[in-house]
């Protein structure tokens, strides 16, 4: 498969679970969280299917769409492992959803940040709610959701079941 239909694919997986995301989450009280802005594509598509829903989101450099700015006072700058431990208090309650798009391409590197980033999204998360990324996660009481559509692996959604002891 070429590297345009790896992208696709992983762009159409994507939609597709934010998609779900937004049903399931219907009932689930709480903000969303966007780590990862980029370009906002993503952020800006949550706004269009989570439109009544705050979202909070965490980025290292700010440097999206014009269009896909998100408000300053939601905006959470600075390297996840210097801003996600504190964003609970800034935040104020937890969340009914997590978007993680946080790979690099650097393999070793996007793992350790994924192992080091789920327990402490974990403790931001309301019971029921549900977390998505485009790495693999592991935190107790997330069990996996599969995605309508999408390949196991291509794309990751997970329930957050049981709240882990902090």
């Amino acid at each position: 498969m070429s590297r345009l239909d790896s992208f696709i694919r992983r762009l159409e997986a994507q939609r597709a679970c934010l998609n779900q995301a937004a049903r399931l989450i219907a009932t689930v009280p709480g903000p969303i969280l966007e780590f990862g802005l980029g370009n906002g594509r993503t952020y800006d598509h949550l706004r269009a299917i989570m439109a009544d829903r705050e979202i909070w989101v965490f980025e290292r450099t700010i440097a999206p769409h014009p269009d896909c700015m998100p408000p300053e006072d939601r905006l959470i700058l600075g390297d996840f492992r210097d801003t996600v431990d504190d964003a609970l208090q800034r935040i104020g309650t937890t969340a009914a959803f997590a978007h993680l798009d946080v790979g690099s391409g650097f393999v070793q590197e996007t793992r350790a940040l994924a192992a080091f980033l789920a327990p402490r999204v974990d403790r931001l998360m309301s019971e029921g709610g549900l977390v998505a990324s485009d790495q693999p996660l592991s935190a107790p009481g997330w069990d996996p959701v599969p995605i309508k559509g999408v390949e196991p692996r291509r794309y990751h959604l997970y329930r957050v079941t049981r709240r882990a002891r902090r």
